[in-house]
């Protein structure tokens, strides 16, 4: 609807202030009982939220959006760079250890998630790197092909150890679909696709925790007690929501048996408090947003901020679609957070940050 990339701005801003708000309200109800119960206090994850994830996120927001776009497709490879040396560090004394992850930094008491930021600082990359004048990305092997793929197996080989398995598929199959729309050629494209299929089948098949999910996503009653246990609680917490819930903040399940419910799990929380419209509700907001993104790229006056605005648009919208069908046992469980709304502070200032650029694409790219 050309109504919607003229007003593609407006949308985006408008869908994740939407997103943002009801994201915290959400948050407050998913995770009141696992605060009370191992910091004595109910609000306990949605003060931290809001400070570390809305104040800074809010920040971020507006800086991007100012932000001139020259200065930052000139940045994108030192921005990189420092983004791949924090994912370097979370295997030091700097990391922070949260059973079998490796994620975090422990930043004066601060984690920060380099995966996350990953997300924004791998496309700005990308998206310059395809653009770049006097060069031939798109078509030469030696120009495109090779390189990229080299900095997408040293980044995926950071990812894999963490492990963040979910979070590398999703920001190397946006970065495929921004390629397609630069003008790549398609065998190039159909290298890459294969290569990616491949390794994955091979990290899969010899890593047992991966495999196990992949057990449990075609056989839900081979163990239910285990490796089931997560994709059959978030499938009973789901149907327990019904047509229009059972309410606001009354949730059952959330306290008794569903894993992760203000994080990995939160969507089935949503289904079972608000109900299938509620579900189709948020649903929307979501492919609105993406869709705006894509409908406005037509209107950036670069390439660059094309390509951000498709490059971001599709990273939101893979990892929503990601979330929501694996709670919804459409695609095997993987634990990815869903956009603006699961508990995380740097993935909801990585997210800000992605609608202000997007918005600023618009506006001055």
């Amino acid at each position: 609807m050309k109504i919607i990339s003229k007003k593609a701005d407006i949308i985006i801003i408008a869908v994740c202030a939407a997103l943002v708000v009801l994201g915290m309200a959400i948050l407050a109800s998913a995770s009141s009982n696992m605060g009370e119960i191992k910091f004595g206090d109910a609000n306990y994850f949605i003060k931290h939220q809001f400070v570390y994830g809305f104040g800074v996120g809010l920040a971020a927001f507006f800086a991007a959006m100012f932000i001139p776009l020259k200065f930052l497709k000139k940045a994108s490879f030192i921005l990189l760079l420092i983004n791949i040396v924090g994912l370097v560090l979370v295997f030091t004394p700097l990391g922070g250890d949260f059973g079998t992850s490796n994620r975090w930094l422990d930043i004066m008491g601060a984690p920060i998630q380099p995966s996350e930021i990953l997300k924004l600082t791998f496309i700005i990359y990308v998206a310059a790197w395809l653009t770049s004048k006097g060069r031939d990305r798109k078509k030469d092997l030696s120009e495109g092909l090779i390189p990229f793929m080299i900095i997408c197996a040293v980044i995926g080989g950071l990812l894999l150890a963490q492990p963040s398995t979910s979070i590398l598929i999703i920001i190397m199959v946006s970065a495929l679909i921004v390629y397609f729309v630069s003008g790549m050629k398609m065998s190039f494209i159909a290298i890459m696709g294969l290569v990616g299929v491949l390794g994955l089948a091979v990290v899969i098949a010899f890593s047992p925790y991966r495999l196990e999910r992949f057990k449990a996503y075609f056989n839900p009653d081979s163990d239910v007690r285990d490796s089931s246990y997560h994709l059959n609680q978030s499938l009973i917490t789901i149907g327990s929501g019904g047509m229009f819930g059972v309410g606001y903040g009354k949730s059952t399940l959330k306290v008794s048996s569903l894993p992760e419910p203000f994080g990995d799990s939160i969507f089935a929380v949503i289904a079972e408090e608000f109900g299938f419209v509620g579900s189709i509700f948020f649903i929307s907001l979501y492919f609105l947003l993406v869709y705006a993104g894509f409908a406005g790229s037509s209107r950036a006056r670069t390439d660059f901020g094309r390509l951000l605005l498709v490059g971001f648009s599709s990273i939101i919208g893979l990892q929503a679609f990601t979330h929501i069908a694996s709670v919804s046992s459409l695609i095997p469980m993987t634990g990815i957070p869903l956009p603006f709304i699961s508990y995380g502070g740097t993935a909801l200032v990585a997210f800000m940050a992605m609608a202000g650029l997007m918005v600023n694409a618009l506006r001055h790219g």
